[in-house]
């Protein structure tokens, strides 16, 4: 037999040993592969698509590239640590350090093929599927049809064989086979036990604490500026979370003996703290990975949520159209809307309203914009919204947008330059008049004892259904045909929602692809610490079972040690990631629950049968080498 034969057959006579690095690797192929062909569609080239988004296409492209070369890495390190004890007695029969890391190199380059070979075939038979999702998501005018990727293929094909030759000669070239005893007895290792600081732990609950009342109370633009602190000392709380509350704890646990010895808990506890210390750091990566995965496309779903909720909400118009004080072509293009609206056939019932600027005293240049009732409650009542009643002498005012500039005139006497005093007693959020940021409403008689105001705009609005068939064409007409001085001053809501969804598709189209990408690489990390502890479990729990461990007992051992940490990381990136999501609606000020509800909701079932899956596997391997 030859050192190749050798290397071949040691990797297909231990498939439980190689099959989860190799579906990880060959995953990763698969993702690249298949994004690279709905990157690399002709229909998808630069003179088709915004810059913006050829460019975020690529980039996100790269990015998966270069995390699959930091996930190999770390899958072929967890592997090869699972593997001490084999290379021990490889050394003890004569086998040399350069001999046995060429076999790794071997071996991890005919995984790396098998890998590239089974995601291009993989890719190929989802490619499809990518493309119409895609299509959708993006929603491009073209369907995108099927086509044979030759540049996908090469650019996979080179880019992964690169990969694998490298981390292979680097795993190679860093190996160090260690003392002959020591590798042999790897699994029988004795440990320390695992200490963990009372400071460090009260540290982990004041900066969650912290990290959660900054988030949560945060509103607007706060939110921005408390991103970067807020993210550090999550970071760290999480880190000291898994290394020493955890182990805190389960100490403190174990000290309770009317807990510890209760049932079979002595033997859950007896090693968990050891387990929770070695893998912290996986542990850790896990939850901040998730994290960032939730996070992502959470906040992705809840934007598109947000944009088709909340732009009919405050643009409720088919079209609006602001005209300045001494306009002469303001009947023109007002009857030119008209036009436009009877020829596409849409409903619309037309409103008007006049925006008075009135100059303040004390000579600061500033306008104080003001609007009559009456007007004010007719466009109101068009929109279904809710009518402002005001006394002799009162005022509201009225903010649209994030801005709550509104707020800033609440209870604020402002004195005109004709010496008359507007003061508003209460604020309000309204999507009424939306081409200005904040405004008072007074009364009818009010405003006109003011006089003539120093500029007076018009500002005209058609209400109608949303999603009226031809409103999109109607409005892109509309936008040719007025002046571009006026163009940022009308608007097409389903053209603006059409714009939109063009724009934004991209960026979710690629926040979805990364996150996925990350979620299933943090199930794969946990896949191989578990794995890593089976042969350690195997003889504890075949040493335990010749005391009179029942079958019954052993599947609820089971069961509670590979719960706790199958998802200890999980579940705290789903409370960080349901955080971040609620800190987001208060920024926007738009309710993301049941968003942030579904997200987390299905990623936590797909990690449940992911669980499940594991869970079987694992079980039957501990129950058979108990039969052994």
């Amino acid at each position: 037999m030859t050192f190749r034969q050798f290397a071949f057959r040691n990797v297909t006579r231990n498939k439980r040993l190689y099959t989860a690095y190799f579906l990880s690797s060959m995953f990763m192929v698969m993702v690249f592969f298949t994004f690279s062909i709905f990157a690399s569609h002709p229909q998808l080239s630069a003179d088709r698509l915004n810059s913006s988004t050829v460019v975020a296409l690529t980039v996100s492209k790269w990015i998966i590239y270069v995390f699959s070369f930091f996930f190999v890495l770390y899958s072929m390190s967890a592997f090869l640590q699972s593997r001490k004890k084999e290379f021990g007695l490889m050394i003890l029969q004569g086998m040399t350090t350069g001999q046995l890391r060429r076999m790794i190199f071997m071996e991890n380059m005919l995984i790396g093929f098998s890998a590239i070979a089974g995601g291009l075939g993989l890719g190929l038979v989802f490619a499809k599927g990518i493309l119409l999702a895609g299509e959708n998501i993006i929603a491009l005018n073209e369907r995108l049809y099927f086509y044979f990727p030759l540049q996908a293929i090469v650019l996979t094909l080179v880019s992964f064989l690169l990969l694998f030759v490298l981390i292979s000669l680097f795993i190679s070239a860093v190996l160090r086979s260690g003392k002959l005893i020591t590798l042999i007895k790897s699994d029988r290792q004795p440990k320390k036990e695992p200490k963990a600081s009372l400071l460090l732990s009260l540290l982990v609950v004041f900066l969650i604490g912290i990290s959660y009342f900054l988030s949560l109370r945060a509103e607007g633009l706060e939110a921005v500026l408390l991103l970067l602190p807020v993210v550090i000392m999550v970071t760290v709380a999480t880190y000291l979370l898994f290394t020493q509350l955890s182990v805190y704890i389960i100490r403190r646990l174990k000290s309770q003996e009317r807990f510890f010895w209760f049932r079979t808990n002595m033997l859950l506890f007896s090693d968990l703290s050891y387990r929770m210390k070695d893998n912290a750091r996986t542990f850790f990566l896990v939850a901040i990975i998730s994290t960032v995965s939730f996070c992502a496309i959470g906040s992705l779903y809840g934007f598109q949520s947000m944009l088709y909720g909340s732009l009919p909400k405050h643009n409720p118009y088919l079209f609006t159209y602001l005209a300045g004080d001494g306009d002469t072509m303001e009947q023109a293009h007002v009857q030119l809307v008209n036009q436009q609206l009877s020829e596409s056939g849409l409903q619309a019932e037309p409103a008007e309203l006049e925006l008075s600027y009135y100059p303040l005293a004390a000579g600061s240049g500033e306008m104080l914009l003001l609007v009559k009732q009456s007007q004010y409650n007719h466009i109101a009542q068009i929109m279904d919204m809710e009518l402002i009643e005001l006394r002799e002498g009162q005022a509201v005012a009225v903010d649209y947008g994030l801005s709550r500039n509104g707020e800033g005139m609440l209870n604020q006497p402002l004195q005109l330059q004709t010496g008359a005093v507007v003061e508003a007693d209460r604020a309000i959020l309204s999507p009424v008049v939306s081409v200005v940021s904040h405004y008072l409403v007074v009364p009818d008689a009010l405003l006109s004892s003011l006089g003539n105001p120093s500029r007076a705009d018009h500002y005209y609005a058609w209400h109608g259904p949303a999603g009226q068939k031809g409103a999109a064409a109607a409005g892109g007409q509309l936008l040719n045909k007025l002046p571009y001085s006026e163009a940022y001053q009308f608007r097409a809501m389903d053209y603006q929602m059409n714009l939109t969804v063009k724009n934004f598709g991209p960026m979710m189209f690629v926040g979805f692809f990364v996150g996925i990408v990350f979620f299933v690489s943090a199930g794969s990390f946990l896949y191989f610490r578990l794995y890593s502890d089976l042969d350690e479990d195997k003889h504890k729990f075949k040493a335990i079972s010749k005391l009179g461990l029942s079958e019954k007992e052993l599947g609820r051992i089971l069961n509670r040690q590979i719960s706790l940490l199958f998802f200890a990381p999980i579940l705290v990136a789903l409370v960080h990631g349901a955080v971040a999501l609620t800190t987001l609606s208060h920024m926007f000020q738009y309710s993301l629950f049941k968003e942030s509800a579904l997200v987390l909701g299905l990623f936590f079932i797909i990690q449940l049968v992911y669980f499940l899956i594991v869970r079987l596997f694992y079980t039957r391997q501990v129950r058979l080498a108990l039969r052994q």
